[in-house]
């Protein structure tokens, strides 16, 4: 077999010569120009595009006319520049928001009304309670049981009560009222999704986040029903604070610092408060297990002795800033109110029956 591999390639190789031998040569090529060498162009980079950030559309402003046949004040007097009347408002919430959109609103009634205001915000609800009865607030925008103790104490009653879209969540039976006008709210009892809390017994040994005592769904309803359901926070409870608004509660519970507290519904999407801001999955990590029952809508007192005729105008400039978007923005950026209802000085007496029932009395509370 390698015998014949060798003839075999030895024919081969013999064959090819032959073939190159007779085959005709090929001329050599013609040598044309060098080809031109196309420069290739130089490319520029194009800059990536700022990004455009949309302009804030800025808040209307208000409208705020003088109101036919002001009040007429006199230098010196209660509503004069050099005695403004002073207008107490609660720190429910971010106390600077709360102070600009209170002075927004002290500056409207000031050209509609032609009388002179000043605003504080309280440190606590009880400080506004106590400036109003010392006379040194005459207007207060307090929440529904700071009104019922400076009722029993002071003798304020209610001229107003606030009126708002209902806030609602999952756990509400009242959750098909959603965006409806409504003149009450409810409470919510919110824990870490990841804490294992669902009942008010789970609470037992947890840390708690209330708002502060005189906080009508931060504290005094929550506490009523906490007792009911067989856990008294004094004794129950690992520990309890006072966060000092319904925003800081949320704060604190998201953050861990409690593992559950008591809030507004529902202070995790409310506008004003805009927690989503700084804590973009707040209401992922956070949620609602129960609520409270109704409670009625804060609102607007007057001290009593306070002049009629500002009363009168206070009251309709009031009413006229919820029928123009400037005014409703000022509202709505102070406490989320979208109206009022006019009411009388008895108007929280169903609910102050309520609370005498389970064992809270204001008037006991104040002596």
């Amino acid at each position: 077999m390698k015998k014949f591999s060798v003839v075999l390639f030895s024919v081969l190789a013999i064959t090819t010569l032959a073939l190159s031998a007779c085959a005709t040569p090929t001329a050599a090529p013609i040598v044309t120009e060098a080809p031109v060498v196309t420069v290739a162009p130089t490319v520029v980079p194009t800059e990536a595009p700022t990004p455009i950030s949309p302009t804030p559309t800025p808040p209307p402003d208000p409208v705020c006319n003088l109101m036919e046949n002001p009040p007429l004040v006199k230098a010196g007097e209660l509503g004069s520049p050099e005695k403004p009347i002073v207008i107490a408002f609660v720190p429910s919430g971010d106390t600077g928001k709360i102070t600009k959109a209170g002075q927004g609103i002290a500056d409207c009634l000031n050209k509609m009304t032609g009388l002179s205001y000043q605003i504080e915000v309280g440190t606590s609800f009880g400080a506004s309670i106590e400036a109003m009865g010392a006379g040194k607030a005459q207007v207060g925008f307090l929440n529904t049981f700071s009104a019922l103790l400076a009722k029993a104490k002071y003798g304020l009653g209610p001229s107003l009560v606030n009126v708002r879209k209902y806030s609602t969540n999952e756990v509400d039976p009242d959750k098909d009222l959603a965006g409806t006008m409504q003149p009450f709210y409810k409470g919510q009892f919110i824990a870490r999704v990841d804490s294992g809390i669902t009942t008010l017994a789970d609470l037992k040994g947890k840390t708690f986040c209330f708002v502060e005592p005189n906080s009508t769904s931060g504290y005094v309803i929550p506490n009523i029903l906490m007792k009911a359901a067989g856990v008294d926070p004094d004794v129950d409870l690992a520990s309890y604070q006072m966060a000092g608004s319904h925003p800081n509660v949320a704060i604190a519970v998201y953050k861990g610092d409690c593992d559950a507290g008591i809030t507004f519904i529902d202070v995790m999407t409310d506008s004003p408060a805009n927690l989503a801001a700084d804590f973009p999955d707040i209401s992922e990590k956070v949620k609602a297990f129960l609520v409270t029952e109704r409670i009625p809508n804060d609102g607007v007192q007057f001290i009593p002795g306070f002049d009629p005729a500002f009363k009168d105008a206070i009251i309709k400039g009031l009413l006229s800033m919820t029928e123009e978007p400037g005014g409703k923005y000022l509202l709505k950026s102070l406490y989320s109110i979208n109206g009022y209802l006019e009411v009388d000085e008895n108007y929280y007496k169903p609910f102050l029956d309520v609370l005498i029932a389970a064992g809270v009395d204001p008037a006991e509370l104040v002596k």
